[in-house]
């Protein structure tokens, strides 16, 4: 008997080939007992900035083989090719000719890395503390200098092209928060946010919802008060759990689900002829 959902899709994860703790074929055993019926791996990009995070470029082969050869190995669930490219510029991130020469299924399309004052590329990702004391070490301690920064590469990014999903568009927010609770309250950091949506709407990229900081922080990425305006506008959200985890493969999911399903039914009752995408 067939107990897979459908409806139950993830389009972003991390295994062996990158920063993930599990190789992939743990990952798809774990995410086809979960009644997954698509699964998307997704490695972090080579990278021309040193990072410890990201695939080397010899592992592009070997992963395009690892996922022929489990596709031939587990049929019931439909294994997509795909890869998170980080965005340095545009010679470097998802419109780049090395990225379309991949031949991948699809591309989320992330920022992790931003230049410092200086021009060098500092990883603005990762835990609140690593950001808070590279914060100090790297950046002044300018909260506003990175969060402009970081806002203007997710906008370029999207400009752009090359991409079919913006990864956790705001995730900035998680760790600023930390540093400035308040945030995601200020006006010119919403201002930007709303530049990055608008861009994402105008080039019909989708806008994953990300799941991964859920169970830690209550967080999802985008921040729902902006999903009704961005699913209203036709918008792609594809809900996904980026784990780097086998048994982490649902995190998040469920929840958003059903959140996302809340505002579209609130949006159907006011506007009886909306017509979305999910």
């Amino acid at each position: 008997m067939d107990n897979r959902n459908l409806d139950k899709v993830n389009l972003h994860s991390h295994t062996q080939f990158c920063d993930g703790h599990c190789s992939m074929q743990e990952m798809i055993i774990a995410a086809q007992e979960a009644g997954f019926s698509k699964w998307g791996f997704t490695p972090h990009s080579p990278i021309s900035v040193e990072s410890p995070c990201n695939m080397k470029p010899d592992d592009v082969e070997k992963y395009a083989a690892e996922v022929e050869r489990l596709r031939k190995l587990f049929p019931r669930i439909e294994i997509l090719k795909g890869m998170e490219v980080d965005y340095i510029d545009e010679e470097h991130g998802p419109s780049s000719q090395i990225v379309k020469d991949y031949d991948l299924d699809y591309v989320i399309g992330s920022v992790h890395f931003i230049p410092d004052q200086h021009g060098i590329y500092r990883d603005i990702d990762g835990s609140p503390e690593r950001f808070k004391k590279y914060l100090q070490d790297y950046f002044n301690n300018d909260i506003e200098y990175v969060i402009t920064t970081f806002w203007k590469q997710t906008i370029s990014m999207i400009k752009a092209g090359g991409m079919d999903i913006v990864g956790h568009i705001d995730k900035i927010a998680l760790n600023a928060s930390f540093v400035d609770p308040e945030i995601e309250n200020n006006s010119e950091y919403r201002e930007l946010m709303q530049s990055a949506i608008n861009a994402a709407i105008k080039n019909g990229i989708a806008i994953e919802i990300n799941t991964k900081h859920h169970a830690k922080y209550g967080r999802f990425f985008p921040n729902p008060r902006y999903w009704k305006e961005i699913l209203k506008a036709g918008v792609k959200m594809p809900i996904n759990s980026d784990t780097h985890y086998a048994e982490m493969v649902s995190a998040g999911i469920e929840e958003a689900k059903k959140l996302k399903e809340y505002y579209l039914r609130e949006e159907l009752k006011n506007n009886k002829n909306a017509l979305f995408l999910y």
